[in-house]
């Protein structure tokens, strides 16, 4: 199921509830999403319900894969496994799968199995939910709206872009209502810092008991980049525009830009001049037209 990344024994564990009922009803929207491709189906299992294992196991199997060669892709390994174990839950269930606009609007509902909802509502979440562009932008103001108030979730700003972010470019998560990395998982990221997955997969040893959902949130943040001989080389710049302080943000690797010096209205209509200004980032996947290798294309 990874493609021979992995080979290990990945215990599947769910709430015992679930087998006290004669049908589960999964509803949930269906979005490009970083680990898996695309959400909803099985996925609102785990973790909707499931135990941490499963959950590490194929969040980090999807870094290790790559954010950008997961993103806004179907028949993802991460999907594979999330479906293999969702099987593995044998109770009847009847999944519901919307694709909404961003204005709020319901442009799809899929009823049936969860693959099979969930196989027509991603097809129709590729052609909406997917904006396509001809170049890359070496400076790019992703705006995180008020629903997320960590940065666990506003990472979404630069999981969304990085497809569009040039090599050497900047990508800046403007949100000054955001003082927060992560209640949950705080003290872990601000151990470990954010880094390219090449940074933990060659200091394994130092890393392997973080737990890897953790990891694997570091890396899709902080985007593709090397490592080697000691020396972690990332392909761009992330840069927090929040009210996370500027120690803070070199503790863990991010860039710091006070947010008040930002005029969002500075940056509108400069796309010829390489500038893009996404007013409400985190649900809207951005692709090139001719994606990079490392963006599963074969452009420059």
């Amino acid at each position: 199921m990874t493609n021979g990344l992995f080979s290990i024994d990945v215990p599947v564990e769910v709430n015992h509830l679930l087998f006290d009922y004669d049908q589960i009803m999964i509803i949930g929207p269906v979005f490009p999403h970083e680990v898996v491709g695309f959400s909803g189906g099985n996925k609102y299992l785990f973790p909707g319900v499931g135990g941490p294992r499963i959950l590490n196991f194929f969040h980090w199997l999807g870094a290790v894969v790559t954010n950008p060669m997961i993103i806004g892709n179907k028949w993802t390994p991460v999907r594979k496994v999330v479906d293999r174990a969702g099987a593995m839950v044998k109770v009847d269930k009847l999944c519901f799968c919307m694709v909404v606009t961003q204005d709020k609007q319901l442009a799809g509902l899929f009823a049936d199995t969860p693959e099979a909802a969930w196989d027509k509502a991603s097809d129709l979440s590729r052609e909406i939910h997917i904006t396509y562009k001809e170049k890359p932008f070496h400076t790019i103001v992703s705006c995180a709206p008020p629903m997320y108030d960590e940065l666990w979730t506003a990472g979404k700003c630069m999981y969304k872009l990085e497809p569009v972010l040039a090599d050497g470019g900047e990508l800046i998560i403007y949100a000054p209502h955001l003082n927060e990395v992560c209640v949950s998982h705080g003290s872990h990221i601000e151990r470990i810092g954010y880094h390219c997955r090449d940074y933990f997969l060659k200091q394994w040893d130092k890393f392997k008991d973080v737990p890897w959902g953790v990891l694997a949130h570091s890396t899709h943040v902080r985007g593709i980049g090397t490592f080697e001989n000691g020396m972690e080389h990332c392909r761009a710049e992330v840069t927090l525009a929040t009210q996370i302080p500027p120690e803070k943000c070199n503790r863990i690797s991010l860039g710091y830009r006070d947010p008040v010096t930002i005029r969002v209205e500075d940056f509108v209509s400069r796309e010829d001049e390489g500038i893009l200004l996404v007013p409400k980032a985190g649900e809207m996947l951005f692709h090139l037209k001719q994606p990079p290798p490392w963006a599963g294309g074969n452009g420059k």
